[in-house]
């Protein structure tokens, strides 16, 4: 018996990265989980995995800025699995760039991707849980979100740090439907994400800073974050909602 058995998850970016292992460990543990995003290579081969492992898949492109391709989502993960019991807003972006140097194409880009999917996926997948009176929604955040120590990250940790707060708006508002909503706020991950606009000079120095501030002294892995993720999907956490959980390696100049 898995976790998450007779469970349906909607995870967007789930091509790559921490969308892909989150769609896999979910699987593992017997959902069945539509992956979405705006590469459909990517998304085709989580699909492949996910069957690899038993469990039934969709891979649907979408691009969760747009309310129209969000409705298309969660429409066709009706008609496929006649339920939605997860959703993981996984999706996101970084444009790195100073206060002066930003553009506003950059910064909507950003909260788009970053804050507003959220809104959208969320305003979409509800609907569909407190009929169930039963919903699990997993919001991305990051530790930037409580905090910005890299110059050039600004619109990246206002994004961060207003889902945070929209974590606990939505949790209060859908709690009396059976719903829990929960963020997790990552570390310094092994993703292409942090790599974006640096140096292979400017990355190797960010993970020697990163692992010296964190107490275990290495950065994340996708694997991790999944693992969390599974927890906030399952019955384990029940009794949690509205929190946004820091996994980040005991990161001291965060404590």
């Amino acid at each position: 018996m898995g976790k998450l058995d007779q469970r349906v998850a909607i995870i967007t970016g789930g091509g790559t990265g921490l969308g892909r292992s989150i769609a896999l460990e979910f699987a593992k543990e017997g959902a069945d989980v539509i992956v979405s995003s705006r590469n459909m290579a990517n998304l085709e081969k989580v699909v492949e995995a996910i069957k690899v492992l038993g469990r039934r898949s969709l891979a649907i492109a979408t691009d969760v800025r747009g309310k129209e391709q969000i409705r298309n989502m969660v429409k066709r993960t009706l008609d496929e699995f006649s339920r939605i019991d997860i959703l993981v807003n996984n999706a996101g972006i970084i444009r790195r760039a100073l206060l002066l140097d930003m553009t506003q194409e950059d910064w909507d880009d950003v909260l788009d991707t970053n804050l507003k999917s959220i809104f959208l996926c969320t305003q979409a997948v509800v609907k569909q849980m407190m009929e169930q009176r039963y919903g699990k929604v997993i919001n991305m955040a990051s530790i930037s979100g409580r905090g910005c120590n890299t110059p050039g990250s600004s619109v990246y940790c206002a994004s961060k740090a207003a889902v945070i707060e929209l974590t606990k708006c939505y949790a209060k508002e859908l709690g009396s439907y059976g719903i829990n909503v929960n963020a997790i706020a990552p570390g310094l991950i092994q993703t292409d994400i942090y790599t974006v606009g640096r140096t292979l000079e400017q990355v190797r120095e960010l993970e020697e800073r990163s692992r010296k501030a964190a107490v275990l002294g290495r950065l994340g892995t996708p694997e991790d974050i999944a693992k969390l993720a599974l927890f906030l999907a399952s019955e384990d956490s029940s009794f949690i909602s509205g929190q946004t959980i820091p996994i980040d390696g005991g990161r001291t100049d965060r404590m």
